[in-house]
Formats: C-alpha cells, structure tokens, sequence
C-alpha cells in the first residue's frame, strides 16, 4: 500500500487515478492541479509516489518535477502524458521522474507502474 499524491489539472482525470489506486489498495493523499500545488503538497504530505501531468497551468509537471527533485532527491514520481509527448516524458525522466504513464489511462499499467516504482 503507498500513500499517493495526484497532480492533474482535470478533475475527471484526478477521479480516474483515484478510482484505479484506491481499488489496487492505495491511500491517496492529496490532489494538486498543477505544478506549484505539486510543489506544495508533496513538502506537506511526503507521499511514496506522485502522479504528475505533465502540461498544466501556472507551472509544468516537469518544472515541478525538476524543483521537488532537487528538494528531495528520493522522491517518487510518475509523468502521466497525452499521446504526443515524448518529447517532454523524455525530459521528465532526465530530469528524475521514475516512469511514466500514458491517457487515457489503462487500469493495469498505472498498477504496474506504481508497483514498478515502489519496488
């Protein structure tokens, strides 16, 4: 079971990840909407892992990635991406995220992400 923070600036998008983590039997923390609440709520709950998007307003998932990446080295992230964007999951990854997910989310490898991640 991990304690999971999701950043997303859908709602609906939110609600998906929260539906397919909490019947996998995780706890999810707290929700963010874009990347300085990411900032934010990750200093203020210390989750095991983030969901992350990667565009969204006021701040990137990947900037936000990058700053609580330097702020706390062990952090556990996961992008999640629109079909497209490799280019930024590639980023992301360099720039310490952990794996990355892909929308419209399949139930089975956001789980084996998450499992992947925890190790």
């Amino acid at each position: 079971m991990a304690r999971i923070l999701i950043v997303d600036d859908a709602k609906f998008m939110r609600m998906t990840l929260t539906n397919i983590l909490t019947k996998a039997n995780h706890v999810v923390v707290g929700e963010g909407e874009n990347g300085k609440e990411a900032i934010r709520l990750f200093r203020e709950l210390d989750p095991d892992i983030v969901t992350m998007d990667i565009t969204m307003p006021e701040m990137s998932g990947l900037d936000a990635v990058k700053e609580i990446r330097n702020e706390f080295s062990d952090a556990k992230i996961i992008m999640c991406s629109a079909m497209g964007q490799q280019k930024m999951v590639v980023e992301a990854i360099e720039a310490g995220a952990k794996d990355f997910i892909v929308k419209p989310f399949d139930e089975n490898r956001v789980i084996d992400a998450i499992n992947r991640v925890l190790g």
